[in-house]
């Protein structure tokens, strides 16, 4: 079977676009591949990060992959900080990155905008994602839009170091859902949904009760005019909620559109709430039953040891194709 990987920073509360454009498509490919999943907490430490407040984030997204429907007899769910290898390969393969190429990723761009100082790792996390990848050899990588220029650089990378010391990684592709690849903000449709936004009514937290699901919503900002219609160019704000409900619910825009035809934005984000509330509130029943159990530090812990089997060996590998020397 094909290999895929990916993982969820464990920093600030997990949110509905979190859940749409990464953890729903976690358990559909787990059907057809063998996954990896992980909890990015060396990425989360590229900014600062409280150490209390990073263990709780860190059981929390085990928790909410395994409430989702993520199952560890089908995929291998771990803490990145867990394989050792990762860091390694990350340093090795920093080496080979050229500050040009780091330079230009708009994510760090967009998150040191502004800031006097900024750590290092924001600059070079990119090799660490790479290492990431291609320390199991990824053929598939579910990535969101604004992931994609890192892929990229991973794709460059192996490419670089195949060509330089021998055939050695696998040029991984991306995954990227045609709809709800990319939720955005309820205040912005031009700004990604995140759990870093200091305004917790941009987002939907996959915790957050159904009363303040319900609040949010009704609070959406929406375009002007009363017309359900999906025109991201004309209505960037309302084709954000349809993208919502079209993937909660199976439901084609052009159904959605029929649907609510005639009715306005009222009837539409109250519908819109509920399917929402539906979908989170046996999620979060069943996140509460595991984290009470504490089955997630069992799966973490078995995760860990099935990862670092993969990984060791292709570290060894990489190392020896380098010219360390093997005592």
């Amino acid at each position: 079977m094909k290999q895929v990987l990916s993982g969820i920073q464990p920093s600030g509360f997990l949110t509905l676009g979190n859940y749409i454009g990464a953890i729903k498509n976690y358990v559909l490919l787990q059907e057809s591949y063998h996954c990896l999943y992980m909890m990015a907490d060396l990425h989360a430490i590229t900014v600062p990060q409280e150490p209390a407040a990073l263990r709780e984030q860190s059981e929390s997204v085990a928790c909410l992959y395994l409430a989702a429907g993520v199952d560890p007899e089908k995929s291998t769910i771990f803490l990145q900080s867990a394989v050792h290898a990762h860091a390694e390969l990350g340093w090795l393969l920093t080496t080979l990155t050229y500050m040009g190429e780091l330079e230009r990723m708009t994510q760090f761009k967009d998150k040191s905008a502004g800031k006097e100082s900024i750590g290092a790792g924001l600059f070079t996390y990119p090799s660490l994602m790479a290492a990431d990848i291609l320390l199991y050899n990824a053929d598939l990588v579910p990535v969101g839009e604004d992931q994609k220029q890192h892929l990229e650089l991973t794709r460059d990378l192996a490419h670089r170091f195949n060509t330089r010391f021998g055939e050695t990684f696998t040029l991984p592709e991306g995954f990227i859902p045609q709809v709800g690849a990319r939720i955005m903000s309820l205040d912005d449709a031009s700004k990604k949904m995140s759990k870093s936004n200091p305004n917790p009514g941009s987002y939907i937290a996959l915790l957050d009760s159904p009363d303040v699901i319900r609040k949010k919503i009704s609070r959406a900002v929406t375009d002007s005019g009363r017309e359900v219609k999906y025109d991201p160019a004309a209505k960037p704000e309302v084709s954000n909620l349809m993208s919502i409900y079209a993937t909660l619910t199976n439901k084609s825009l052009a159904d959605i559109e029929a649907q609510y035809e005639g009715l306005g934005y009222g009837p539409f984000k109250k519908e819109l709430a509920e399917q929402i509330v539906a979908v989170l509130e046996p999620l979060q029943n069943r996140y509460v039953e595991i984290k009470k159990s504490g089955y997630h530090l069992d799966v973490l812990r078995k995760g860990a040891g099935q990862a670092a089997e993969k990984a060791e060996p292709m570290l060894t590998l990489v190392k020896e194709r380098m010219g360390f020397l093997k005592l």
